[in-house]
């Protein structure tokens, strides 16, 4: 695996390596940043280790726990665009290289990976990643002899930066394994237009308790067809908003804000909110007059719960239980069942989903939900009514789950959304009448992200 001898061709001809003989230094600032990228990259890629939990403060990643806020805010930057463009940042490299990188060579695709992410979509000085990189190099043992090759194609590819990032432009950012998915469920032209608004920001969404219109004007920001308010970018933190202290509102996408919305009369009935954390759907169903018990497998994830709802002054009876074991006293008039998927809704803001998992979680995933709305539907009276939905791209996951149950469940019936009610998202709304929102959906005024989670959700309504 070596450059060829030519450095000074036209561009993508083959170059010989170089190097400047760095000296180790294990305080060289940056250093610990790109080790730590590097790192969880590599947890990512390679173990399937969710990117969320290496950047958790308490228990993440200790390479990254070592590390100050502002530093762990690059390492995210940097992960962030590593997966974001990762077919397009291994083509770049693999065309500066004579030959492949060696197969057990993980570490050194990882360093390259992030340094390139930095030279080809970060606002970071091409020296800077290519003298941290090398540096990496140095002080790791299995990558010491890789150096000199390491600093020449970080320093051509910097070079060649904008020829490269036209060649490669046009490579799709999924993986080919979901790619092939999407094009057999949308068609090719509109798998290529989810797949390309992965790169695009996702928007800070939130839902108001009241006066969206209000909100949006204090908060400078626009009222969605959703009803919720999407804000423009700023500095700062969320928390510091105004609103927030005294629970006016809470984040969640645009797309996560419609099942709870599929409802119609909810005041003072029964109703289940089944998968409830982290609240933001309990929240909704609680302010739409529903009597509410919210059910979560983990205690943790309920005290998460319990804690948003308290800054929001909203309660709601509260469940640790297997879902699949649950058994209440009496039987609820509507339920929600947001059910736990393989999240490939989310890749904007979640870049790592589809490096993470492959389709054998998604066939998992999909049986287990088919498990759990099965045993949801127990819980329903006689006329009620069942949202179920999940964050999922893949119909593996939500509209041939539903059809399956639907098919052999005679007492539900699907009930049709009605695309009037959702003006803004006709589009959004099947033939079937089923919600299925794609991240390439929803177009909002100009100086605001576009777009929204992709979701699925239908309504089923329990006849007998």
């Amino acid at each position: 695996m070596v450059l060829n001898s030519n450095d000074k061709k036209k561009p993508f001809q083959k170059t010989k390596s170089s190097s400047r003989g760095a000296v180790p230094s294990p305080t060289k600032p940056g250093l610990q940043v790109r080790a730590a990228a590097a790192k969880i990259l590599g947890a990512v890629v390679d173990r399937k280790l969710p990117l969320d939990g290496a950047l958790d403060n308490e228990h993440g990643n200790p390479a990254y726990k070592a590390l100050n806020e502002g530093d762990r805010a690059l390492v995210r930057a940097i992960l962030n665009a590593t997966l974001r463009h990762l077919p397009r940042i291994d083509a770049a490299i693999s065309r500066l290289l004579e030959s492949p990188l060696p197969e057990g060579a993980r570490a050194l695709h990882h360093v390259l990976a992030i340094a390139a992410a930095q030279i080809l979509y970060l606002d970071v000085p091409d020296h800077a990643a290519v003298d941290l990189a090398v540096e990496q190099s140095n002080q790791d043992p299995r990558n010491r002899r890789f150096a000199k090759l390491v600093n020449a194609v970080l320093r051509r590819l910097g070079r060649e930066k904008d020829h490269i990032l036209a060649e490669i432009g046009t490579i799709p950012v999924m993986p080919e394994w979901f790619l092939g998915r999407l094009e057999k469920a949308y068609g090719k032209e509109r798998a290529q237009s989810i797949s390309e608004s992965q790169l695009e920001a996702a928007a800070i969404d939130l839902t108001v308790k009241d006066d969206a219109q209000g909100w949006a004007g204090r908060l400078g920001g626009v009222v969605l067809p959703t009803g919720g308010v999407r804000l423009a970018a700023f500095e700062g933190s969320v928390p510091s908003l105004e609103g927030f202290a005294d629970g006016a509102w809470w984040v969640q996408d645009a797309a996560a804000s419609i099942p709870a919305q599929l409802f119609r009369d909810l005041a003072g009935k029964r109703v289940a909110d089944l998968c409830a954390a982290p609240g933001g759907k309990t929240a909704q169903l609680i302010l739409a007059g529903g009597n509410v018990t919210a059910v979560e497998q983990s205690e943790n994830r309920i005290k998460r719960l319990r804690a948003n709802l308290g800054r929001l002054g909203l309660n709601a009876e509260t469940v640790a239980s297997d879902l699949t074991k649950y058994k209440p006293a009496e039987l609820f008039d509507a339920i929600l069942l947001d059910a736990p998927c393989s999240s490939t809704g989310t890749t904007r803001r979640h870049p790592d989903v589809l490096w993470a998992k492959g389709p054998e979680d998604i066939a998992k995933l999909a049986a287990l939900q088919e498990r759990l709305l099965r045993h949801a539907i127990t819980l329903l009276k006689p006329g009620g009514t069942i949202v179920f939905s999940n964050c999922s791209l893949d119909p593996a996951e939500g509209e041939e789950v539903a059809a399956r149950v639907l098919s052999d469940t005679p007492m539900l019936e699907r009930v049709a959304i009605e695309a009037e009610r959702w003006p803004g998202l006709e589009s959004a709304i099947s033939p079937l009448g089923e919600f299925r929102t794609t991240p390439d959906m929803l177009e909002v005024p100009s100086g605001f992200a576009r777009g929204l989670d992709g979701f699925y959700a239908v309504v089923m309504r329990r006849v007998a």
